[in-house]
């Protein structure tokens, strides 16, 4: 497989992944996502906005979270993500005493 066929089916591979997780399951909490796999959609917002970085394309957090989201990520989240419960916040604590890694 050449490059340019290779980065066309990661492209297209991301671009499913997102759908997944904005449109048809945006009941899935970010926070859920995070404890479980350790990356959320704030995290593929993040990478988004350095993989443009690393392109010399400036964008800030919100410009990358909006460019992910499809919209500003302040009304994505009122559609959709709900506040923490005490037990999710708990697992989120573990999970990073043990695993270090995303920053949702």
């Amino acid at each position: 497989m050449d490059d340019q066929t290779r980065t066309e089916i990661e492209a297209a591979a991301f671009r499913r992944l997102r759908q997944h997780l904005l449109e048809d399951r945006p009941d899935a909490q970010n926070i859920d996502l995070m404890n479980l796999a350790g990356f959320c959609r704030n995290c593929l917002s993040r990478w988004y906005g350095e993989a443009a970085g690393e392109r010399s394309i400036p964008m800030t957090k919100e410009e990358a979270r909006e460019a992910f989201y499809g919209m500003p990520f302040a009304e994505w989240k009122a559609r959709h993500q709900a506040e923490a419960t005490p037990e999710q916040e708990a697992a989120f604590k573990t999970s990073f005493a043990e695993n270090v890694g995303g920053t949702g």
